[in-house]
């Protein structure tokens, strides 16, 4: 009778050691389930008071700003907003974890003409909300500004929740708005200011106008789509002249806007191009020129002319500078039909022979080169195009035609008078309102301008902000310089009625507006109280120009203030009013604001401080589709945040956008989201892992970092990379390529080499094994970096992972830095050592692959490894054990040989039932026969 308390061999044999297997225990679940899970988050955060609580214990820290550009209040959310806000919420919290104070103010831009459109239509519509059918002129001021205030709080309402549901942490009950009444007055306060001091003017010039809306607008309300013009080739003919053969010759222009032709009033030409003096001999069919004419066309142009006009036999008589035409007079073409008035020839620099004919024909009215040489010369300026884009009385023949309708009328009336040369079309980028997409024009009308280059040297001082602000990327520095460099002066009027009037009032007697600083703060104050709808009282000119005015010798002026202007504004309330410093550290904003936000705001801070408002700017691309189109309804190709946030969640689109290299346009579609669904799998599977094999893990079992196996130590080394990565990327806000470096990180130095190699360890050591807690001492101080190193991307998901491990009712990743990770960890030297090693690894686990494949072994555990290392070789510095470990076979045996190489084959011995190793040991014992010593070692021990 055997006396062994386990009984008889075959009795032990049966025995299930799966029990005794330290496998992963986590609650940490494997489906992250994210659109479900995280409202809750977003709950326990509100009950937390998560932001107030970092606001406390930050007090002390350097504050951190990053100035929100701010949205605009008109519909739900899309892309590209997702994309901004979760970019900004990622700098601002891991500027927040790297140790600064980083508070964010979100903020809305709520004036403009998008809105009042809005509004408009529902009061043009008989059916719609105020079942009037009355245009906006017939509706009381007031009343209408307070549907368009209702109107954009409803929409910034909707916004401000989908932002939250995005994850993104900020100030939003203290949120700012451009139309809140303390942000009326100090908008109405910094235009104050360029009044004061002498900047702001009120000019007569060419801006670019929309007929459909009927206002003027701003370049970066501007977009340029292919048009199709109208162009015309028309005679100028010569009246007086310095040389006797130019008199009766015709000076030929060319236009794409031949709507302007009744605006002429000059022709510019290129003092130094060759001019030919062509005597026409013969025409092609159906030509409008006439033989015996004699014709003006700069010498370089004349083949492309005759092409395009149908000259034929022709003679140059002569050539001649463009110096030689000084003095010139010229008949207007549509000389004979109320424009019976002289048009002198005049020296412009901006004429070339790139096109055309080498003459352009000058309308002061609608061109900023026109205009420019117009006023050099002394030319009218005639108002010959009204608000709506129709011809007024200035234009005889034409009043009341639109002049995008003109041309056959102006066809007709040159081939009247004889002045016609030819006619065609031309397809060109063309500039369009963005948001009515159609085509504006260039219109001279009264409106007030920034100056640019007055005793407050605005672009001088600029184009200096801009050399010392840094840029990421660098190129927006040139992108904005060359703006800043060459654009006029800043018109800020709008004729609209939704906005920030420019409270400016304007003498009568002289023209020049009422700079009186006491006038300006009454208007301050009462805006502060009741907004900006106090300019629109009945009695407000008398109320605010005070006892020592009449009102009647003053215009109170009602155009409203260009939302550039007011937007980049912001920063004069929104950063004192919130206790941040001045100028913020950071702007954030889509590559187009280089025309935009950072332009407006990085001209209105100039104008009154003297420098930038931001110390570096970031910009991102746009989101396009799988296929790199531009996303439109028409072809189905939208992506919704919205829609991704119920499918798959928001750490989904948040990882989307750092795994992105945001300088760039980004591509999102489906495919697109799936992929990153799998990234996120991996990841999550990774903290999983972590946190089932810290289960009971205790500080007693730190290993010190001098004691650990040098396997953990190389873990440590690339946690020092990592670490310096995250922590310049929070510095210099370039993250581009530091996720899908984490992510590759967890995928294949982790799961696919370290938690391989040590997984044996974890699952079959004994809890006081040397091996087994020096694993678990890194894994400790691996999930405490990932999931910090995390939190500000997958911000619910490293919220789970962290309180997880360590639960409690007040606790948050989000309240803790990024750990320490000591730079003694750093070890060059160790990691080209691991580097050869793994490159070695790679060979063995090749011929593996090749016997499981075979069929002559099924798993690794089932293999031998007899490994020959050549004198010197890097990768020769483990033990057999260790490389047994590292190859994750049963059995090694190291010699040394002339060269290195590698011969796997089946290892002799038993299985254990316990870690599955193959051994000859297994079966000596008397007690667990199925057992190697290792593996009966830990079971007697427990």
């Amino acid at each position: 009778m055997n006396d062994s308390p386990l009984g008889s061999p075959a009795q032990a044999e049966t025995r299930d050691y799966r029990g005794t297997v330290f496998l992963p225990e986590t609650p940490f679940p494997m489906r992250g389930d994210l659109p479900k899970r995280e409202p809750h988050w977003l709950e326990r955060w509100e009950r937390l008071g998560l932001r107030d609580r970092l606001r406390a214990q930050s007090k002390d820290r350097p504050k951190f700003v990053l100035h929100d550009g701010p949205p605009y209040a008109n519909g739900p959310l899309h892309i590209g907003h997702a994309l901004n806000k979760i970019l900004k919420d990622v700098i601002n919290r891991a500027a927040q974890m790297a140790g600064r104070d980083a508070d964010y103010v979100p903020g809305w831009d709520c004036h403009g003409l998008p809105i009042e459109w809005k509004v408009e239509e529902e009061y043009r519509n008989p059916k719609g909300k105020y079942q009037g059918g009355r245009g906006k002129d017939e509706v009381p001021v007031l009343e209408f500004r307070a549907e368009c205030r209702a109107y954009a709080e409803h929409w910034l309402g909707v916004q401000r929740e989908e932002f939250k549901r995005l994850g993104v942490l900020g100030d939003w009950e203290r949120r700012y708005a451009t139309m809140d009444l303390p942000s009326e007055a100090a908008i109405v306060r910094e235009i104050g200011k360029f009044l004061m001091n002498g900047s702001l003017y009120r000019g007569l010039r060419p801006v670019m106008w929309s007929p459909v809306e009927k206002t003027a607008l701003a370049e970066a309300e501007i977009e340029y789509h292919d048009h199709v013009s109208p162009t015309l080739w028309a005679r100028f003919r010569v009246q007086r002249a310095g040389a006797e053969d130019l008199v009766g010759a015709s000076v030929v222009i060319w236009t794409t806007t031949p709507w302007t032709i009744p605006a002429n009033r000059a022709v510019a030409y290129g003092e130094e191009i060759d001019y030919a003096l062509v005597h026409v001999e013969g025409v092609a069919e159906g030509s409008h020129l006439v033989p015996g004419e004699r014709l003006l066309v700069a010498l370089p142009l004349l083949p492309q002319f005759g092409k395009d006009a149908g000259l034929a036999a022709h003679t140059v008589t002569r050539v001649l500078k463009g110096a030689e035409l000084a003095g010139a007079v010229t008949a207007h073409p549509l000389r004979g039909q109320g424009y019976d008035f002289d048009v002198p020839l005049l020296p412009g620099d901006f004429v070339t022979t790139e096109a055309g004919t080498g003459f352009v024909h000058i309308a002061p009215s609608h061109g900023e080169d026109d205009f420019n040489l117009g006023r050099q010369f002394g030319l009218p300026v005639p108002e010959t195009v009204g608000d709506d884009g129709t011809f007024t009385v200035q234009a005889p023949g034409f009043t009341g035609l639109h002049v995008f309708k003109a041309h056959d009328a102006i066809y007709a009336a040159a081939e009247r008078a004889g002045t016609l040369v030819a006619k065609a079309k031309l397809t060109h980028s063309y500039p369009h309102s963005w948001r009515s997409k159609k085509p504006v024009i260039f219109r001279a009308t009264p409106q007030w301008f920034i100056a640019m280059d007055d005793a407050n040297r605005i672009r001088e001082k600029a184009l200096a902000a801009i050399d010392a602000t840094h840029f990421v990327p660098d190129i927006g520095r040139n992108r904005i310089g060359s703006m800043v460099a060459a654009r006029p002066d800043w018109c800020i009027s709008r004729q609209r009625a939704w906005g920030v009037p420019i409270a400016v009032f304007v003498e009568k007697a002289t023209g020049q507006p009422l700079r009186d600083p006491a006038v300006m703060e009454r208007i301050v104050e009462a805006f502060r109280v009741e907004g900006a709808d106090a300019w629109y009282q009945p009695g407000a000119a008398a109320r605010f120009l005070g006892n020592d005015r009449n009102p009647a010798d003053y215009e109170q002026v009602m155009d409203i203030v260009d939302v550039w202007f007011e937007s980049g504004s912001t920063h004069a309330f929104v950063l004192p009013d919130h206790g941040l410093p001045f100028p913020a550290d950071l702007y954030l904003e889509g590559s187009d604001q280089h025309r935009g936000w950072f332009h407006s705001s990085l001209l209105e801070s100039v104008g009154t401080n003297g420098v930038a408002p931001f110390k570096a700017i970031l910009t991102h691309g746009f989101v396009l589709d799988e296929q790199g189109r531009k996303m439109s309804k028409s072809l189905g190709n939208v992506t919704a945040p919205q829609e991704v946030m119920k499918q798959y969640g928001a750490d989904i689109l948040r990882l989307w956008v750092m795994n992105s290299d945001t300088a760039e346009d980004l591509r999102i579609g489906p495919e697109i989201l799936k992929q990153q669904a799998e990234l996120y799998r991996r990841i999550r599977n990774t903290l999983r892992w972590l946190l089932g094999n810290l289960a009971g893990f205790a500080e007693t079992e730190t290993v010190p970092y001098a004691e650990l196996p040098e396997l953990e130590r190389w873990v440590l080394h690339r946690l020092t990379e990592l670490d310096a990565r995250v922590r310049k990327a929070a510095e210099d806000y370039d993250w581009t390529g530091v996720y899908p470096e984490i992510h590759n990180f967890c995928a294949t130095d982790l799961s696919a080499f370290y938690f391989d190699i040590r997984k044996d360890a974890l699952y079959c050591d004994g809890p006081d094994s040397h091996r087994r807690r020096s694993a678990r001492t890194v894994l400790d101080v691996l999930h405490r970096c990932l999931t910090a190193w995390l939190a500000p991307v997958l911000v619910f998901t490293a919220e789970e992972a962290w309180l997880a491990r360590f639960p409690d009712e007040q606790g948050s990743i989000h309240l803790t830095d990024f750990p320490f990770v000591p730079e003694g960890w750093k070890d060059v030297a160790l990691a080209e050592r691991w580097a050869a090693i793994r490159q070695f690894r790679r060979g063995v686990t090749g011929d593996i692959e090749e016997r499981r494949r075979a069929g002559t072994i099924g798993s690794s555990l089932q293999a031998k490894a007899s490994l020959r290392f050549a004198e010197g070789d890097a990768a020769n510095v483990l033990s057999a054990e260790e490389w047994a470990e590292v190859l994750i076979v049963s059995q090694v045996e190291v010699a040394q040989a002339t060269e290195t190489g590698e011969v796997v084959e089946v290892a002799p011995g038993t299985k254990c039932d316990r870690c599955w190793r193959v051994l000859p040991e297994v079966g000596l014992s008397a007690r667990h026969p199925t057992l190697c010593r290792r593996c009966e070692a830990v079971v007697e021990a427990r």
